[in-house]
Order: structure tokens, then C-alpha cells, then sequence
């Protein structure tokens, strides 16, 4: 059931956002030099690489790490970059993930390729045989605030509570956190 209800809210998501995300998509073009749109190399379930969509929001020189690890990372930002980050409007592309049946629209949040203590701790918790996410319980509970300990232990009970009506109820509760920006440190 929730593979079905991925791929059809995914589906009706990508064809009444097409203008939107056109729209986006020469937003990031016309005000940056580069593609408008960045495949990020991401972990998936079974510790697989696949390759996720994002709008661009940083510049095409930017060192592949995870925003956190970069020295003042404000620097590599494009015009664009902090406003559609806040409003976690680059995510938006990863719905063709969701599409394919890379990601699910509930899960714990993709794996940067390098960011091994994140992959290994969310193996040793069982937690990478689960689908990544667009949103998740971490999401919602801190999304960029949370040190990794705490970050694979929500995923962890995502993974022991995961119901149909859990993921209902994680997608309503990620709309003030992504109206807010609430967590979002950059």
C-alpha cells in the first residue's frame, strides 16, 4: 500500500507542480551559471547509491560534502539558494525519486554518499532497509539540528512504529516545520 500511494501522490504531485517546477528550474538557471538542476550521489535502502535530484542552490564548485562540514558555507550559495533551502523548495525534484522507487515520500532523510557514520550507524540500526525519505520522524523533529545519535534513534523508531496513519501523520506535521523553516540552519 505504501509503495502505490508513493508512486500515485509522486505522479499527481509532478504533473500539477510541472509549471512551478519549470518556473524553478530557470529561476536557478537565469540567476547562477550551471545546470538548474544538481544529482546529489545519495544511500538509499540497502545502502545502494542512487542518484537524487535537487534544484541547485549551491555554485558548480562547491566541494560534494554535506553543508555542515564546509567552511562558512554562505559563501557557496546561489542568489536563490538560501530562499528555496528555507522553504525546502529543492526538494521538490525528488519526487521523481519517489516516482522510480528510489525514495518514498516518508523515511529516514537520504545519505550523502560520504557521510559514513551517518550509513554506519543507521546499519547497525537496521534502519537501511527502509526506502529513504522526502520527510521523516527526524525531519519533523529537528531536521539540520539533530547530531546523528539522535538522528538514527528517531529513525529507528520511524522503523518500529511505521504505519500507513504514521506516515499520514509525519506528512501534515512536516508543513509548519518547511512554512517555519523551523531547523533549518542553512
Amino acid at each position: 500500500m505504501k509503495r502505490a500511494f508513493d508512486f500515485t501522490a509522486a505522479a499527481l504531485g509532478l504533473i500539477v507542480l510541472a509549471l512551478p517546477l519549470a518556473g524553478l528550474w530557470l529561476l536557478v538557471r537565469l540567476t547562477s551559471p550551471g545546470p538548474g538542476l544538481y544529482w546529489s550521489q545519495r544511500v538509499g535502502r540497502g545502502s545502494a547509491l542512487f542518484a537524487m535530484p535537487k534544484f541547485r542552490t549551491m555554485r558548480i564548485d562547491t566541494p560534494e560534502v554535506a553543508t555542515h562540514l564546509l567552511e562558512n558555507p554562505d559563501r557557496w550559495l546561489t542568489p536563490l539558494g538560501p530562499l528555496m533551502r528555507k522553504l525546502s523548495l529543492d526538494e521538490l525534484p525528488q519526487l521523481w525519486s519517489v516516482l522510480v522507487g528510489q525514495m518514498s515520500l516518508v523515511g529516514p532523510r537520504p545519505a550523502l554518499f560520504n557521510q559514513d557514520d551517518l550509513i554506519a550507524a543507521r546499519k547497525a540500526a537496521g534502519v537501511d532497509v527502509l526506502r529513504p525519505g522526502v520527510t521523516g520522524w527526524a525531519q519533523i523533529n529537528g531536521r539540520d539540528e539533530l547530531a546523528i545519535p539522535d538522528k538514527v534513534a528517531l529513525d529507528a523508531e520511524y522503523l518500529a512504529r511505521r504505519s500507513f496513519l504514521f506516515d499520514l501523520e509525519i506528512m501534515v506535521s512536516t508543513v509548519v516545520p518547511v512554512l517555519t523553516a523551523r531547523g533549518v540552519t542553512r
